[in-house]
């Protein structure tokens, strides 16, 4: 039997992809095997949100090549959508896939002979029809799954270019969806997490985000619905009032800010102002008061000043948000933002990251600390050294001590310390 490695770079959604080759790849007679293991057929799915995304990408490939010389070697995903000529010149790769085709790679493999010259499956437009997948994620580690709803983006902001690399929006049809959920319901997960490039904007046959939800509540054995990331002009008043609800939605939200000052968010064409974020943020906390929100930002973008850095500091000190990702603005070529003005300093944008990551961690330590003497639920997912870690459903990292197999288990815990990223618990 042939092995197969596979390695994700970049979103949950390239993680739910990556599931998806693999359970393909398994039907097909693969053994899947860890990552930098000896195998037979090696896949990449890449990202490149970043430059530094794209390097990473390449530093894998090559990585990948040294580990397993004599491997055929399949690359993917969007740093493949875009730059399969640069890939191309890496010596060792075998295949290189595009997003349009990347679902399929099995159908590529030709035996997995290797070549000179690697095969190049592209499309440089990407259909923007609705969609099915024809297989179900694998997650060999894990109580949860993701579950791919939709890809592409009609926002175009100006920073970015996944627009290039996924096409324009599209949705997954409604019936496969539920059809992947029953069948990841049936193979014991507990917890499924939406995922998309806009999940917000799902639309098929007239049923919009919320019945997705609605209905995936009904499907027998999923115990948990997590949002992932989510536009603020596409979350909607309605979902949080069915998180209160439901028995099933986690009270848990990511909404992307990237700035604080309206003159940033303008010039990154975003589609909300920093107030209407404000507002949303601070009406879910108030109306579901253990909700965990999290956002993204953005510093050092063009034309970023102290002014305009210290309105996003300030909006974010006062929101009742638990935990940030923060990104280092980089030119990306083709996007607006690249032409732009204003160009931060390298040595200013990373002392912002610093103060925006230390803030952050601030907030999550405040936020954890508000469990200390009470009890929450956690669906623990792995292993090591005799600690299980799980999260809540409002997506706190907790760790206890226990003998007991808990994989896949909702336990009652009580929190007691912190340390780093994790709430240490105790089952109750």
């Amino acid at each position: 039997m042939s092995k197969a490695s596979l390695h994700t770079l970049g979103c949950r959604l390239n993680q739910a992809e990556t599931a998806i080759i693999a359970k393909t790849l398994s039907d097909s007679g693969f053994e899947i095997v860890e990552w930098g293991e000896p195998a037979d057929l090696t896949v990449i799915n890449t990202c490149t949100v970043t430059e530094q995304a794209d390097s990473k990408c390449r530093q894998a490939v090559r990585q990948a090549i040294r580990k397993n010389p004599n491997a055929y070697v399949a690359v993917v995903g969007c740093y493949s959508q875009i730059a399969a000529e640069t890939i191309s010149k890496i010596k060792g790769v075998d295949l290189i896939v595009g997003n349009e085709h990347k679902l399929r790679v099995v159908d590529y493999l030709d035996g997995l002979k290797k070549a000179d010259t690697p095969v190049i499956i592209h499309s440089s437009k990407i259909s923007r029809d609705e969609f099915v997948i024809d297989s179900v994620g694998l997650y060999d580690h894990h109580a949860r799954a993701n579950l791919k709803l939709q890809d592409g983006c009609d926002f175009v902001c100006s920073f970015c270019i996944i627009p290039r690399a996924r096409g324009r929006a599209r949705s997954r049809k409604f019936s496969d969806v539920i059809a992947e959920a029953e069948k990841l319901a049936e193979m014991g997960y507990k917890e499924i997490v939406l995922t998309g490039v806009n999940i917000g904007t799902y639309s098929s046959g007239g049923r919009g985000f919320l019945e997705v939800i609605m209905s995936l509540e009904k499907v027998r054995g999923i115990e948990r619905i997590r949002i992932s990331s989510i536009e603020p002009t596409t979350i909607g008043r309605e979902i949080v009032e069915h998180m209160a609800h439901s028995d099933k939605l986690c009270h848990h939200l990511h909404i992307p800010l990237q700035s604080g000052d309206n003159s940033i968010l303008e010039a990154m064409c975003r589609k909300h102002t920093s107030e209407e974020f404000a507002d949303f943020v601070e009406w879910a906390a108030e109306r579901i008061p253990d909700i965990g929100i999290g956002t993204d930002i953005m510093v050092g973008f063009p034309g970023e000043g102290e002014e305009e850095f210290k309105s996003t500091r300030k909006l974010l000190a006062d929101l009742p948000v638990e935990y940030f990702h923060v990104f280092t603005y980089s030119d990306r070529d083709s996007t607006p933002a690249s032409r732009m003005p204003g160009k931060v300093d390298f040595h200013v944008k990373k002392e912002r990251s610093r103060i925006m990551i230390e803030m952050g961690q601030r907030k999550r330590y405040a936020f954890y600390e508000g469990y200390f003497g009470k009890t929450v639920y956690v669906l623990f997912e792995t292993e090591s050294n005799g600690y299980w870690t799980g999260f809540t459903s409002n997506y706190m990292k907790l760790r206890v001590e226990s003998e007991q197999a808990l994989r896949n288990q909702i336990r009652e815990v009580s929190p007691i310390r912190i340390e780093g990223d994790t709430l240490i618990g105790e089952l109750a």
